[in-house]
């Protein structure tokens, strides 16, 4: 998978998990931009999800991670963006489903839900697979923007 770059983001919620998956996106030797939060300090999650998905549009061939306490909030406020598919993930078969069948770009998970070998494993997935095509193709279509 041709991968330019990650940008990662997270509030909180999910500072120390992001900073374990910078960790687990080097390992896998891919270019990583960290756009915050840099500290446990109370902020408003959609700030962050707003900033990933600005450096998506300008970077098409880029994805994403981002990550708030549940990965709740994060998501929907990613996915209100329509050139981003941001795939909520708690386990490894999801990550890789996200990327095979609904072409996400973004991976997103809880980080104080989501252990770090799962965390490690749904990145490894998420960045190892490819977008099956086919069939899915008309079910991404009928999501509305484009990638």
């Amino acid at each position: 998978m041709k991968v330019s770059k990650v940008f990662i983001a997270s509030d909180h919620g999910g500072f120390e998990a992001k900073e374990f998956a910078k960790t687990c996106l080097e390992k896998l030797n891919l270019k990583v931009v960290d756009l915050g939060t840099n500290s446990m300090e109370s902020v408003d999650y959609p700030d962050f999800a707003n900033a990933l998905a600005s450096n998506l549009k300008e970077e098409p061939d880029a994805f994403g991670i981002l990550v708030c306490g549940t990965g709740i909030g994060i998501s929907i406020a990613a996915n209100r963006h329509s050139h981003v598919r941001c795939a909520l993930c708690h386990d490894v078969s999801g990550a890789r489903l996200a990327r095979e069948h609904n072409d996400a770009n973004v991976l997103a998970f809880g980080g104080r839900t989501t252990g770090k070998l799962i965390i490690e494993q749904m990145i490894e997935a998420f960045f190892a697979t490819e977008f099956e095509g086919g069939r899915h193709e008309r079910r991404i279509a009928k999501l509305g923007g484009a990638r």
